[in-house]
């Protein structure tokens, strides 16, 4: 005899069943590999009225779009991101007051972001070291501006944006060497668990690799770190590396006949390294792992980071982490540029909740 649970459990399958229409031409290969036919997805129900204006404008108008490759100009490469990361930043200096002051550590070049009303009293010992984004080929002095203009202002604490060197000219681990360099200067200032640091996209692998390279040289842990828009492995990976590109307007590039997944990011200051190093994806070492200090994952449903993000609390947890995974629906990756947008200055409070929470432990 069926439990009343069963049964109900049971009626409830069979009314879904009821109202979904399998596809009969639906072709799924022997692997599991599924061809998706005439697709149809809108835009998230749950974006506010800003970020869906937003993305209508990034699918309608294509503003990112244009400028040579890397590969094919670095020079040019880098002006193009620098205008459209000056796009963002014109905004973020309207909205928040801070003062930036160019300064030389361990000598490499850094931006110290404070708020101009002031440092809170409680942050007076702390501080925040940002790594940027731009795909460890740009992003210098823009996007660490972007990154770390409102979080010193949210936050109300002294941020420091480091210039590490990047691809094409350098190669792993010379960002790795540069942020340790930087952090030792600051070690004689502050005590480890009053520093944070964090990074996105590129930047948010870079806070990772940093960890390794912290413990494989014995400097102790910062208190906290945020691995944004980003992961502690591949940048991409999953289901996320072959649907968010065309949610987005454009196709990732696939990976070679038979491989379960798309082509890896692989820019110039990676290209050297195995994909199996521990120093470079730190998620290759469970041991390593076990050793991160406590991590702030933030990623969207339409950022190409997503399963890898994912993936990375999922392993973080494993290890005995304190991990937080937050996922904003519908956005592209590095959406919190974008300060205009309520769910940006959402993120903006998390980061600063994050590492209020766990300075000093």
């Amino acid at each position: 005899m069926l439990s009343l649970g069963f049964r109900a459990t049971l009626g409830i399958l069979a009314a879904s069943l009821a109202v979904i229409s399998w596809a009969a031409d639906q072709a799924v290969d022997q692997d599991g590999t599924l061809h998706v036919q005439d697709l149809r997805v809108p835009l998230s129900s749950f974006l506010s009225p800003e970020a869906r204006s937003y993305m209508l404008h990034l699918l309608r108008d294509r503003p990112f779009a244009g400028g040579p490759s890397a590969a094919q100009d670095v020079k040019g490469y880098r002006a193009r991101q620098d205008e459209i990361m000056n796009l963002f930043l014109k905004p973020i200096r309207e909205r928040y007051s801070v003062n930036v002051e160019q300064k030389t550590m361990a000598g490499i070049y850094t931006d110290v972001v404070t708020p101009k009303g002031g440092v809170a009293p409680k942050n007076r010992n702390r501080v925040l070291l940002n790594v940027h984004g731009g795909g460890f080929v740009s992003g210098a002095r823009t996007a660490a501006l972007v990154e770390s203009i409102p979080i010193a202002a949210v936050e109300k604490i002294k941020v420091v944006t480091i210039d590490y060197r990047m691809g094409p000219e350098y190669k792993f681990p010379a960002a790795s060497e540069d942020v340790a360099a930087v952090y030792k200067e600051v070690l004689t200032e502050y005590s480890p668990q009053h520093i944070g640091l964090y990074g996105c996209s590129a930047g948010g692998m870079l806070a990772a690799m940093s960890i390794a390279w912290f413990q494989k040289n014995q400097l102790p842990n910062p208190s906290a770190i945020g691995v944004l828009c980003a992961s502690i492995g591949e940048l991409t990976g999953g289901d996320a590396s072959f649907i968010t590109g065309p949610l987005n307007g454009f196709t990732i590039p696939a990976g070679r006949a038979g491989s379960d997944g798309p082509a890896q990011f692989r820019p110039a200051y990676l290209s050297r390294v195995d994909p199996k190093d521990p120093l470079a994806y730190p998620i290759n070492s469970p041991a390593l792992v076990a050793q991160f200090p406590p991590t702030l994952l933030v990623t969207s449903t339409r950022g190409m980071e997503c399963s890898s993000a994912i993936d990375s609390h999922n392993a973080l947890v494993r290890a005995g982490v304190d991990a937080e995974l937050h996922v904003w629906d519908g956005l592209p990756h590095a959406f919190w540029y974008n300060s205009d947008l309520p769910e940006s200055r959402e993120v903006y409070d998390v980061i600063a909740r994050f590492f209020d929470r766990h300075f000093g432990k």
